[in-house]
């Protein structure tokens, strides 16, 4: 049986996840890599870089995801880095159902499919990267715990809100 840290002490915890297992967090930055490893991003984990952190229930990020919501924060592009895997990315663009009408490209891992990050043009400058993808599942509970909880008018019935999360109907960003 595996256990869960503690939270409260913002221990760095790395379990087994993916193949990948080199990420590391130092305080002020930290990796998300893909399932395989072959893509690597490291981030800020405080502003002014680390610009917001959201859960969104909205159709687009339920299919993405294919799961019923997703977990994300968006990064100011001029602190993200790609430690390796740039070449490695693939790119899927629409707008016809993204709810502001805005452009979201898509770019994920080419050997796993894992989704890195997206790019909107309703967020210019900024990357909005999933917090599933981060190493270091201490940040998942504690600098990466989302702010706000967006298109909640289209979370499913069985899923109760987040605690101590502003909740709001539609778009958090308009």
């Amino acid at each position: 049986m595996t256990s869960v840290p503690n939270t409260l002490t913002l221990k760095p915890y790395f379990p087994l996840a993916g193949v990948g297992q080199d990420g590391w967090s130092d305080g002020d930055r930290a990796t998300a890599t893909c399932f395989c490893g072959a893509v690597q991003l490291s981030f800020p984990t405080q502003g002014p870089g680390l610009v917001d952190t959201f859960i969104c229930h909205c159709t687009d990020c339920r299919k993405i995801t294919a799961s019923m919501f997703a977990s994300n924060f968006t990064v100011d592009d001029t602190y993200l880095v790609h430690e390796r895997g740039r070449e490695n990315i693939s790119t899927y663009s629409q707008s016809q159902t993204v709810t502001t009408g805005h452009t979201m490209t898509n770019h994920f891992c080419s050997t796993c499919g894992s989704l890195m990050y997206r790019v909107g043009t309703g967020f210019p400058g900024m990357s909005i990267l999933r917090i599933g993808t981060v190493d270091d599942f201490s940040l998942h509970e504690s600098k990466l715990k989302p702010r706000i909880e967006q298109f909640i008018k289209d979370r499913v019935a069985w899923l109760h809100a987040a605690e101590d999360v502003e909740q709001v109907q539609g778009y958090a960003y308009a």
